[in-house]
């Protein structure tokens, strides 16, 4: 169970267990025999319907600071999804509440987009240029606020709680292709095919939970039998 770890896993608690990164770690985590509890918005708890008695959850906004101390409290673990919707710190707020409330000693891994930086020194596609590009004009919506995530994960990496910032390219659907591979910057040889599969990126961030080598560390995976992968493991 807990092979690169030091610390014993038994709960874990899931904020943003709706969606479908947090329904694929959900599934995960219990195959690994972890208690399972998350945080979703009230009108998404019908999405989970099918995990029945398995799991807990705590319905509200994932940045509702007292329904993330009450979700988060007792727990080993503490799987965040990062989101950048609205433009009221929705990601920033999430990220702040499980850093204040988590805890003392928890793991607490967060997910985020490659556009991601934890020391300046990633180098970006045009693609993903042009994708923040889209994004900072989605925000006169008011739907997006891709600054969020960027004030978030400051708030992470400024952090000497026991984190890990994991960065994922684009996602695919499909049957797990097994266990990603990482590296530390987005222009790093192994990393060029930039695709995983999303219940691959579920299991890297249950994975890490245990793996101490990726204490304060801001991945950027990618599918192991991606080209790139295969090419750089030869």
């Amino acid at each position: 169970m807990n092979p690169k770890g030091t610390k014993t896993m038994k709960r874990i608690c899931i904020i943003g267990i709706s969606g479908k990164l947090g329904q694929y770690m959900t599934e995960h985590a219990l195959k690994m025999g972890y208690e399972v509890q998350g945080v979703c918005r009230p009108e998404s708890v019908g999405k989970l319907a099918r995990f029945g008695d398995r799991i807990k959850v705590f319905p509200g906004r994932t940045n509702d600071r007292e329904v993330i101390r009450k979700a988060v409290e007792g727990c080993d673990g503490v799987l965040t999804v990062l989101v950048p919707w609205g433009v009221d710190d929705y990601a920033s707020g999430t990220a702040k509440a499980v850093l204040d409330f988590a805890d003392p000693g928890a793991r607490l891994v967060f997910s985020c987009g490659l556009h991601i930086s934890m020391d300046g020194q990633d180098r970006f596609s045009w693609k993903v240029k042009a994708a923040l590009v889209v994004a900072r004009i989605a925000r006169i919506t008011r739907l997006v606020d891709i600054e969020d995530q960027y004030r978030a994960t400051d708030a992470i990496f400024a952090s000497n709680r026991l984190w890990t910032v994991v960065r994922g390219p684009d996602l695919e659907e499909g049957e797990s292709q097994g266990l990603p591979v990482w590296s530390h910057h987005a222009q790093d040889d192994v990393l060029a095919s930039k695709l995983v599969r999303r219940t691959d990126f579920a299991l890297f961030m249950v994975s890490a939970l245990t793996d101490d080598t990726l204490v304060h560390q801001a991945p950027a995976i990618v599918s192991r039998v991606s080209q790139s992968a295969v090419a750089h493991a030869a």
